[in-house]
This record gives structure tokens, C-alpha cells and sequence, in this order.
């Protein structure tokens, strides 16, 4: 079982519980605009500026997933990060979110543009890493939740 149902009601009563689900699909479409756009600075030399400026709008929204994710993990476990349950997932995150500040390392390091942005690319691989095991945690979710209201559905027509 992946969360008692005291987990699953504090999930469901959670406001962070609605924010990472807004705030999750558009940080994977600023991923993929910013993969787009540095890919497209490596091959061409060109849209450096754009580049720059989606990695800032990514490392934003990254920071925001995780802020609001202590605050959820706080509401599910009692823990504002690493909780037993969420190990995995926050190890995760922290690799992405250090990979990611790399930027900032590299630009006051004084990285040629073509590093900075090859920087990028080791941070967002890091990110679909972590990305998938939230996607995976997000389905075996779903499915315990379906199976327990078919359950209770099962025992309240018995």
C-alpha cells in the first residue's frame, strides 16, 4: 500500500495537493520549450537570450514545485522533506533542483555561453529522471485510489 487512508485524506484535503497539479504540467512544458530553445542554441548559435530566459522561468518553477512540495509533504508525512515515504522522490529533487542552480555556479564561475547551457542539459536530464519517478508515483497513486473506491463502492452495496 502506498499511503494509509489517512494519508490519502490528508492528500485530498491538502491545498498543496491542487497546486502541484497545476503547477507540475507547466513546468514540464517549460521544459520542454527550454530543452528546445538551448538545443537550438547549441546546434545554431542562436536564441541565446531566449535560452537564458526560459532556464530562469524553468529554475523558477522548479524552485516553486519544491517549495510547495515540503509544504505538501508536510500536510501528508509530518516532514517538510525526506519523510520516510517520499525518500526516493526528494532524493530526486534535490539532484534536479542542485543541477539546475549549477547555472548560477557556472555564470559566476564566468562559463563561456556554450557551457552554461551545456550545464542545462545535464540538469534537465536530471530533471526527466526525477520527473519520471513522480509520474510513477502519480499512477500507482491513482490506481490505490481507484481500487479503494471500488472497495468501499463493493462494501456499501454488500
Amino acid at each position: 500500500m502506498m499511503y494509509t487512508p489517512e494519508q490519502l485524506r490528508r492528500r485530498a484535503a491538502s491545498r498543496w495537493t491542487r497546486v502541484q497539479i497545476i503547477l507540475a504540467p507547466i513546468q514540464f512544458l517549460a521544459f520542454i520549450i527550454s530543452f528546445a530553445l538551448v538545443i537550438r542554441y547549441l546546434v545554431s548559435g542562436e536564441g541565446y537570450w531566449i535560452a537564458t530566459i526560459s532556464i530562469w522561468i524553468k529554475i523558477a518553477l522548479i524552485w516553486a514545485l519544491t517549495i510547495t512540495g515540503m509544504l505538501w509533504e508536510h500536510d501528508m508525512f509530518d516532514h517538510y522533506f525526506m519523510a520516510r515515504e517520499f525518500f526516493w522522490e526528494d532524493l530526486g529533487n534535490l539532484i534536479a533542483i542542485i543541477t539546475h542552480n549549477l547555472y548560477f555556479v557556472a555564470r559566476w564561475l564566468g562559463a563561456d555561453e556554450r557551457t552554461v547551457m551545456w550545464v542545462m542539459v545535464f540538469a534537465y536530464v536530471t530533471y526527466l529522471f526525477n520527473a519520471g519517478q513522480f509520474v510513477a508515483r502519480g499512477i500507482r497513486s491513482a490506481r490505490q485510489r481507484r481500487a479503494l473506491a471500488t472497495q468501499t463502492v463493493s462494501q456499501e452495496a454488500a
